[in-house]
């Protein structure tokens, strides 16, 4: 299933959804500084979700290359923790967009608490258009956030232009696996419903990178590795603790039947692509 032929989320309302998750989580306790997927290197791997989510931004930083000399554009950026551990990890600058107003405040305050204030800059603005000047990032991060915007075409293509040449962009994406089922999975629907998001069209994914003037470096499905066991593992933490689920998944608090992880639980069919290119 491609953009098209999907509800294309609205920029405005996807900052408004994550002002109101942002401070849903703050008020109940479920907060983290990680607002992504984990990644579990291998099936036995006995890390936490934390540690899960923090060996993802690990794996963006072995991909994109960069030192203390760079600067990384942390492309919705969600509340800063992915940025701030690449400052921390490689003494790169990094500035961080997200649309949600509620989150670049918070970014920045847990920048100036770490203080690393001077190298870590987060901005409201919008992935579509960017206001940067061409050829101002040595390396673009994306994580799930592509999923959240009208048209990946026209981001990628922005990321092209800000980007310096021999610049690396890498990204995970959500997209439907092959075999698709005859009818698509109720936790599918959620997840596209509930957080305003479409799936991409791995089968296009190569051209839609070569059309925005990057060249790929490799795509990988890693969905064993992340979405499918953070579902695993979250769907394990609501079934054996007391609490009730949303405290381990988020609030989203719209309705009985609203989207959790745990939803994905066992849907196979549910992927996460990464992908690395770089700017020729």
């Amino acid at each position: 299933m491609t953009d098209t032929a999907q509800t294309l989320p609205e920029p405005e309302a996807v900052g408004k959804l994550y002002d109101q998750l942002t401070l849903s989580a703050m008020k109940d306790g479920s907060f983290n500084t990680n607002v992504h997927i984990g990644y579990w290197d291998t099936p036995d791997s006995e890390a936490t979700i934390e540690e899960a989510m923090d060996r993802l931004t690990d794996v963006f930083i072995e991909r994109m290359k960069v030192d203390e000399t760079s600067h990384v554009l942390d492309l919705g950026c969600g509340v800063g923790g992915p940025g701030l551990r690449v400052v921390t990890h490689t003494g790169a600058r990094v500035t961080g967009i997200s649309i949600s107003e509620e989150q670049i405040r918070t970014a920045n305050r847990l920048a100036a608490e770490a203080g690393v204030a001077d190298r870590a800059v987060f901005e409201h603005g919008d992935a579509m258009k960017l206001s940067f000047a061409d050829a101002s990032f040595d390396a673009v991060m994306a994580l799930e956030s592509l999923c959240h915007m009208p048209d990946r075409q026209q981001v990628l293509s922005e990321v092209a232009r800000v980007l310096v040449p021999g610049g690396r962009l890498v990204l995970t994406d959500v997209f439907e696996r092959h075999p698709r089922k005859e009818v698509r999975h109720v936790g599918i629907d959620k997840f596209c419903r509930d957080l305003m998001s479409t799936t991409a069209d791995i089968d296009d994914y190569v051209a839609l990178l070569h059309r925005s003037g990057l060249r790929l470096r490799g795509i990988l499905d890693v969905t064993e590795q992340t979405t499918l066991r953070l579902a695993d593992e979250l769907a394990k933490l609501a079934a054996v603790e007391e609490r009730p689920a949303a405290m381990n998944e988020g609030n989203f608090d719209f309705a009985d039947d609203s989207f959790r992880p745990s939803d994905l639980a066992g849907v196979d069919d549910f992927g996460c692509l990464l992908a690395i290119a770089e700017r020729p």
